[in-house]
């Protein structure tokens, strides 16, 4: 399986409790792609979040985002790991 990272704007001032939210609602329907949500990171300033995933392509990712009420055209597949 490719690894993906993705990115989210508009979060500014959003919680750890409210990431976690978000995180949990992309794990719930997560198996209906064959995707994995493996962590998430804010920064709340810049409202800016980040989501290292694996799944089958860029687009199961991106639907499962848009169904969990986060959608988001960023996304990145990470080919090369050192």
């Amino acid at each position: 399986m490719a690894q993906f990272m993705d990115v989210h704007d508009g979060f500014v001032g959003v919680t750890k409790e409210q990431l976690a939210e978000a995180h949990a609602a992309d794990l719930a329907i997560e198996g209906d792609e064959g995707v994995h949500f493996e962590r998430a990171w804010l920064d709340p300033d810049s409202g800016k979040v980040f989501c290292l995933s694996s799944g089958p392509s860029k687009e199961a990712i991106m639907r499962i985002h848009e169904r969990a009420g986060h959608p988001t055209d960023q996304v990145y597949e990470l080919p090369i790991e050192v």
